[in-house]
């Protein structure tokens, strides 16, 4: 293996680990907040597959990069349904005509 290919994947699982742990220490409250700002870097994050899949060479980085693009989307698209629903919470409800 090379040193890249190893130096890859220790900042693959350090991203993991601290990420994970960031996200664990956040109270539920803040979650859905905090994953409306997320949207913004996903969206980034799809910038960033689309050229790493489209630069790479070979049928491997272009899987790659199409997953990363579709996982990206996914993350994206639920991201603002779930900003969509909780704000739906926030708004008034039509008095009823009695």
């Amino acid at each position: 293996m090379s040193a890249e290919f190893i130096d890859g994947i220790v900042v693959f699982v350090l991203a993991a680990f601290i990420g994970f742990e960031v996200i664990a220490k956040v109270p539920p409250t803040l979650h859905t907040p905090l994953m409306s700002g997320a949207n913004a870097i996903s969206g980034v994050t799809i910038v960033g597959a689309l050229v790493a899949g489209g630069l790479g060479s070979g049928l491997l980085a272009g899987v790659l990069g199409f997953l990363a693009v579709t996982f990206a989307a996914v993350n994206v698209v639920g991201g603002f349904l779930v900003t969509d629903r909780m704000l739906e919470m926030f708004k008034r409800k039509p008095k009823a005509d009695s």
